[in-house]
């Protein structure tokens, strides 16, 4: 029951049928959980309603929450999960936490220990609100079973309205489970606020003035529904485009327009960089571009979809916030009179294909132990346009940020800004139910894989076949050689090597295998996506192999 169906809701029943109806009224349509007690009714509310929305119960809260947010970020409809009272809610906070950076509306409902007991020491008893308030856009508890429906309604209201993010909700057990009647228009979420004109002005003479203007597409242009509008401003202006995090794919791989591999040379040599629907934060050096050879630093214009969004710890030459599709395009009218960058763009085209060929020995190494590159050489063979990708890890899923370039939006899942791992099984649980009939690939540090990789039995249980591949250098490769650089040792650094990580998917009832030789990566790849059942590739990679990065995010 999408919220444009219907605005009105007569709630009847206990709090967890106020709370399903509300959520249901907001587009949600599945809920991941662990089970508990104290959060019973919202499971009975699903089953006596014989409701469309799906239970996803996992064997780590975690996975729930990177499963519901991952769910809001495939379908940009608010994700849901449910945790028990207590640890149940702070096994949650990090994947809380990865959505609110990451800019998901998702409604964390928890439980909470009985009202009537509150302050005897009751089990799990935590006041939960103070402990999310800072990772969330709202934080509250509905202290009745009438103010459930309300409160959630209020909260999915916030979390979907610009800029989205996750919100937290606990009901107390005692008025969970207690019934009530309750009438309440849904509340949708605040309308996108139209951009100033005037600002839109401002941002199409900057960039009708620049010489190398260059623009980065960022997840919000995916969430806002803006790729429409993106491509049609890249084709009409030709920027070239520099893609980062769900932005990738917003220009599918081989468009003419796309540099993301000449990402480098595109900001050391641009003369006004154009920001859109991602902060200026560490993966785009601060907000710091150009200034090579002595030329003066870039230009900066920042576009957000609100205006809190917009930064302020660097000077910007214009900005704009609003709904983003009538931002891109208000400065592509704006522009009336464009101007051509071709020498330009062909340039930058150029630099890109000369990366993409200076890398092609690396996607075909013979060493061993296998170059991490190998991999992506042989998956780049094997995966559809359609194909969903979901990163975690350090270094290995570094590689995979250069070499893989998705052929469709919505189709790149990582941890986004706050970095946290542990996020793979979830998100690639979310992505074979939202994308029932696409290609599913989890890509895993061994660091990571021992974050998630119980929740294989999640994956079986509810028969969600995804290909799993472990880039297994036996290390945390991220931390061990930046160490080794700065003291000459590294020290909790070093994994197990040998371990079988896909002997624990079999014992978990999926299936896998262990790669050593470069030439079988490609066939036990192929194996994976045929085989039906969750399927894990774990390639013995070389620890000597760091990726070259240029930045450490500090």
């Amino acid at each position: 029951m999408s919220i444009s169906q219907r605005k009105d809701l007569t709630l009847s029943g206990h709090a967890g049928q106020h709370a399903l109806a509300v959520a249901e009224a907001h587009g949600v349509g599945t809920m991941w959980t662990l089970s508990g007690a104290h959060v019973f009714p919202l499971y009975d509310a699903v089953v006596k309603a014989e409701s469309p929305t799906r239970i996803v119960d996992v064997r780590h809260e975690q996975t729930a929450v990177f499963g519901a947010e991952a769910t809001a970020k495939l379908t940009r409809e608010p994700g849901l999960v449910v945790l028990t009272a207590g640890p149940g809610v702070t096994n949650g906070v990090s994947g809380i936490a990865q959505a609110y950076f990451s800019g998901v509306p998702l409604l964390a409902v928890g439980g909470r220990a009985p009202a009537w007991r509150w302050g005897t020491g009751a089990l799990q008893e935590l006041d939960h609100p103070p402990l999310l308030a800072p990772v969330t856009k709202l934080a509250a508890t509905a202290h009745k079973a009438a103010d459930v429906g309300p409160v959630i309604d209020r909260a999915l209201s916030v979390a979907r309205s610009a800029h989205r993010g996750p919100v937290f909700v606990d009901v107390p057990m005692d008025e969970l489970y207690s019934f009530a009647d309750v009438t309440l228009e849904v509340t949708p979420p605040a309308p996108r606020p139209e951009p100033d004109p005037d600002d839109l002005t401002a941002i199409a003479t900057a960039i009708y003035e620049s010489r190398h203007p260059v623009v980065v597409l960022g997840s919000d242009v995916w969430m806002d529904g803006a790729e429409a509008a993106a491509v049609r401003f890249a084709d009409e202006t030709g920027i070239p485009v520099v893609a980062n995090g769900m932005g990738r794919g917003v220009l599918p791989k081989g468009h003419r327009l796309l540099v993301t591999r000449a990402r480098s040379a595109a900001f050391k040599n641009a003369d006004l960089v154009v920001v859109v629907g991602t902060p200026l934060d560490f993966r785009l050096g601060f907000g710091t571009f150009g200034g090579s050879d002595g030329a003066a630093p870039a230009r900066v214009v920042h576009v957000a979809d609100s205006p809190e969004g917009l930064a302020t710890h660097v000077e910007l030459t214009a900005s704009a916030s609003g709904d983003l599709s009538m931002v891109l395009d208000g400065i592509l009218h704006s522009l009336r009179a464009t101007r051509r960058w071709d020498d330009w763009a062909n340039d930058l085209r150029d630099q890109a294909a000369a990366a993409v060929e200076r890398d092609a020995p690396l996607l075909a190494s013979e060493g061993e132990p296998i170059h991490p590159a190998r991999i992506y050489g042989e998956l780049n063979r094997v995966l559809d346009d359609e194909a969903v990708v979901v990163g975690d890890g350090g270094d290995f899923v570094s590689w995979a940020g250069k070499l893989i370039e998705p052929g469709r939006p919505g189709c790149w899942l990582d941890p986004g800004p706050y970095g946290c791992l542990g996020a793979g099984a979830g998100a690639a649980a979310a992505a074979r139910l939202a994308r029932p009939d696409s290609q599913v690939v989890l890509l895993y540090g061994d660091g990571a894989a021992g974050m998630s990789l119980m929740d294989v039995d999640t994956l079986v249980r509810h028969d969600l076949p995804v290909v799993m591949v472990v880039g297994n250098n036996g290390a945390w490769g991220l931390e061990k050689h930046p160490m080794r650089f700065l003291y000459g040792y590294d020290v909790a650094a070093d994994l197990r090597p040998e371990t079988g990580y896909d002997a624990v998917v079999e014992a978990l009832g999926g299936a896998g295998e262990t790669v050593t030789d470069p030439g079988d990566v490609g066939p036990a790849l192929r194996r994976a996506f045929d085989a039906g059942v969750p399927y894990l590739v774990n390639v013995q990679c070389d620890p000597k192999i760091a990726y070259p990065r240029s930045t450490t995010g500090i």
